[in-house]
């Protein structure tokens, strides 16, 4: 990434005042509010040259609403703004980094009919996500725990990513009658192969040593290791990316992937997720399990029968469409499709979806339409068109921050 490097005189200065600031080092500070009444999801630890937001909803995962979004994106723009501040990081607090985007509030304001408040939370997460994505000092996020969604979105964009023993990534949308969005459309089709057709179409897991592998991840840490990357990361005065790289090197762990992993099949994957449609792909899926008999089509074949055939159908055009695209393209194709799906003008699968999984929990979600035969182009094609002139498209800072290739 292009990143605005300091002179040398500049950097030795800020060496000079390293001493002067050596006690707010480790100082968790909580700044103020930003107009925003529930600014305790999102904490501050100020450690001298860098900042550190702790996503601190742990009650709910850290799933990220409107709030955290929006407060996440002032901080950062702050920070950037901020000649004294060298780099930020993020992490969350409990068992994960963040599971997703806080659906069950989405799928509360859709059944009070305030789609407005949904159509803000994903402008305002959104847009967050075109900022770490263009953003002009580095960026370290700590993605310790589940890491789903829209906290992939949150993360992956970014510089660095230490993935750890206890991460777990997915994109599980099309499980709950959605498209794997914030992003995913960027940078789950830019994965080896057909890896990230394979991941949005099942909502397949990968561990940390699978994201460090296929590079979702940058770099991976023992958990119990993460402490002292951070305190190491802490001491740094700095603002340059190698340094930063160097330590995390320096203190990260060397793994491979084991003999179960999905990417010791990567020609299997590639040869089946290929093809053209869904359909075709479920044809190549049950052709390799008769032939191979192995567990591994048979499992994932199960995965895409549990999924909404339309959010099948429209997530592969997704990421096909993704391959091409910038940051900021695929950040407005998002947006777009994800007002068709919330709409319920072509189907209620997300509501469907959510209430099956998230609500009620019975896991049994009715799909509107029921299967793949009768999924029709027209609704597809409804998914990606441009909104109507009364719905204003998502706008981002396309001129002035431009994304990087």
């Amino acid at each position: 990434m292009a990143l605005q490097c300091r002179t040398k005189a500049a950097r030795r200065l800020l060496q000079q005042m390293a001493n002067h600031h050596h006690h707010q080092r480790q100082h968790l500070s909580q700044i103020p509010s930003l107009s925003d009444d529930h600014h305790h999801n999102v904490l501050v630890e100020g450690n001298g040259y860098s900042r550190l937001a702790l996503l601190n909803r742990s009650s709910a995962l850290n799933a990220i609403n409107t709030s955290m979004a929006g407060r996440l994106h002032k901080l950062y723009r702050s920070w950037e703004d901020n000649p004294d501040i060298g780099f930020v990081m993020v992490k969350g607090s409990g068992r994960a980094f963040a599971a997703g985007g806080d659906i069950v509030a989405l799928y509360r304001f859709l059944k009070e009919g305030n789609m407005e408040a949904c159509k803000e939370f994903f402008r305002t997460i959104y847009s967050f996500i075109y900022l770490l994505g263009t953003y002009l000092k580095p960026h370290v996020a700590l993605l310790n725990g589940i890491t789903m969604g829209g906290g992939a979105g949150i993360s992956i964009p970014g510089t660095f990513r230490v993935a750890t023993d206890k991460t777990v990534f997915a994109t599980p949308e099309v499980l709950i009658g959605f498209h794997p969005d914030a992003a995913a459309s960027f940078y789950l089709s830019r994965l080896p192969g057909h890896l990230g057709e394979y991941l949005a179409l099942t909502g397949e897991k990968l561990n940390g040593v699978e994201m460090v592998a296929c590079g979702l991840a940058t770099h991976y840490s023992l958990l119990a290791r993460l402490p002292l990357i951070e305190e190491q990361l802490g001491k740094l005065v700095t603002d340059d990316p190698s340094v930063i790289e160097t330590t995390l090197e320096q203190y990260g762990d060397l793994v491979y992937p084991d003999s179960s992993s999905v990417l010791q099949r990567l020609e299997i994957v590639d040869k089946c997720f290929c093809h053209d449609t869904v359909e075709e792909i479920v044809d190549a899926l049950e052709v390799a399990a008769s032939e191979t008999k192995e567990p591994w089509c048979i499992s994932t074949l199960n995965r895409l029968k549990e999924a909404s055939p339309l959010s099948l159908k429209v997530s592969l055009r997704s990421i096909r469409e993704g391959r091409f695209q910038t940051l900021d393209q695929c950040l407005l194709r998002e947006y777009r499709m994800t007002l068709q799906a919330i709409s319920k003008q072509i189907s209620n699968d997300f509501c469907e979806g959510v209430r099956a999984r998230m609500v009620d929990k019975d896991m049994a979600p009715k799909w509107d339409p029921p299967t793949l035969e009768k999924v029709s182009l027209d609704m597809v094609d409804q998914y990606f068109l441009p909104l109507s002139e009364f719905e204003p498209d998502l706008e981002l800072p396309t001129k002035s921050r431009e994304a990087f290739l």
